[in-house]
């Protein structure tokens, strides 16, 4: 039979509100789960003041609070019944069976199941940093994408004896990539997944811009590479065509109001772009005026009220929360979209709620608002944080999953590094067995880190790289290879 798990989360602390100032009585000694039942320890000689504060922080009915401190030893409030128990001298106990909205905790069991969902080890790609981009080229046919066909074209240089073309697409390779001539000038095929490129041309052994690509940008080492976007997804509104201006704008670009212009044709104005992975609210400005897409069903409104439309690009992750299905609406929110407390409206079901959400691969924090109260995911296990900011954390497409060995009798172990700015409150790794684990998706490189065992700094036992830090303790060392 399973556990009832993580009460306190459910229902009390994290049902209050982010904002909400911490009260000065302690919610983990008032409130707990004992054999199937709420049960609140109620102090006798409270004042009202500490009243307010139990009523408030545990969403009690007031009647219910008075009940109790009139004497009653069994009370009937929202149709459920409450009983009264002594418990010490000025204490007693207000209980009730569980509600039928809390969920059980995942057994130990269950911990790989739900870290199943969100690996992604078979040869996942490098996240992008690049969240979007747009080309900008003085000739047209310089370079064109269709498809997962890129092709490069470099006019001029019809004296030139041999062209290659090198980028970030084949490791800067200074030979593997030979250009072939075409009319006036050089020109090359390319097989290239979308997202953002950068390149030079090797013009009889010269290193070379595009001469026709505006789009430039710093390399590591110092010297300007030409930058193209291979897109996956065109802006379009049809029609205005007496407009002189239409451009759009949305989270993608921080909302910024001058927008980027779109090309006006034959009875529309488009302009292709790069997304990465995610969800995109936006907006078109013609001639100055906001308007939402009308080719685009899916609107949802912004925190100040106003409708914007929105994009998904890639496959989405299914958000649930089971139970609660006497609640009239709950959000989800989190800081894939910067904590929005009205975007997100879960939908609801016979069991629950859910809503498939796209964003891109890596670390999140998230909580659902039920009838504006906060709390976390109750079968989620994973979580960063304590008291009200306390948060559950999910590893979208996670590649690297820690794991501490033994530690079976620790209460609680924490997870820090380089990836997490060393954050003592952070990465609560959850126990299975005899270790305790935790996933995340990290992009390749170097990462240092340690685990905290009921408080104390250990380097892992299991990882035999490590190196020195400025207190003579070490830490311990983690390479992601590129690909992972």
């Amino acid at each position: 039979m399973r556990r009832v798990g993580m009460i306190l989360l459910v229902i009390t602390v994290m049902l209050g509100s982010r904002g909400m100032a911490r009260a000065q009585i302690d919610p983990g000694k008032v409130c707990r789960m004992d054999d199937g039942r709420l049960v609140f320890t109620l102090h006798l000689k409270w004042s009202e003041k500490e009243k307010q504060q139990l009523r408030e922080l545990f969403d009690l009915d007031s009647t219910l609070v008075a009940a109790v401190y009139s004497g009653k030893t069994r009370i009937e409030a929202a149709g459920e019944i409450w009983t009264v128990a002594p418990a010490g001298p000025g204490i007693v106990e207000l209980s009730k069976p569980l509600a039928a909205g809390v969920v059980t905790e995942p057994l130990p069991s269950d911990l790989f199941l739900l870290i199943d969902d969100w690996m992604d080890f078979e040869g996942s790609d490098q996240v992008s940093e690049t969240v979007w981009g747009f080309n900008n080229l003085e000739l047209r046919n310089a370079f064109v994408y269709t498809g997962s066909r890129a092709q490069f074209y470099l006019p001029g240089y019809e004296k030139a004896q041999s062209v290659f073309i090198s980028g970030s697409f084949n490791g800067w390779s200074t030979s593997g990539t030979p250009m072939r001539r075409a009319g006036k000038g050089w020109i090359i095929d390319l097989e290239l997944t979308p997202g953002k490129y950068a390149y030079k041309y090797i013009i009889d052994g010269r290193w070379t811009t595009d001469p026709v690509n505006r789009l430039r940008e710093r390399g590591s080492a110092g010297a300007w590479n030409s930058v193209v976007y291979c897109t996956n997804h065109t802006f379009r509104l049809k029609g205005y065509e007496k407009a002189r201006t239409v451009v759009v704008t949305g989270n993608f670009s921080g909302w910024n109001p001058r927008g980027v212009a779109l090309e006006k044709g034959s009875g529309e104005w488009t302009l292709p772009v790069y997304l990465r992975e995610g969800t995109y609210a936006y907006k078109f400005l013609v001639d100055g005026q906001w308007m939402t897409d009308p080719a685009n069903p899916l609107e949802r409104k912004d925190a100040q009220g106003y409708s914007n439309s929105f994009l998904e690009i890639g496959e989405p992750f299914l958000f649930t929360l089971h139970g609660f299905t006497d609640a009239q609406k709950v959000v989800l929110t989190g800081s894939f979209n910067h904590w929005d407390r009205n975007e997100l409206v879960m939908e609801k079901t016979a069991s629950g709620w859910r809503l498939p959400y796209v964003t891109a691969a890596g670390n999140y924090e998230y909580k659902f608002i039920v009838d504006g109260r906060w709390m976390t995911d109750p079968t989620n296990p994973f979580s960063t944080g304590h008291g009200d900011y306390e948060n559950s954390f999910i590893a979208l497409k996670a590649n690297h999953i820690f794991e501490l060995k033994g530690s079976a009798g620790a209460k609680s172990v924490i997870l820090a590094g380089s990836f997490n700015g060393w954050n003592t409150d952070g990465y609560r790794m959850v126990r299975k067995g005899n270790s305790w684990k935790f996933p995340v998706r990290l992009q390749p490189g170097k990462y240092t880190y340690k685990f905290i065992v009921d408080g104390q700094w250990i380097l892992d036992p299991a990882n035999p790289l490590f190196e020195e830090n400025e207190h003579g303790t070490g830490n311990s060392v983690l390479w992601i290879p590129a690909g992972k």
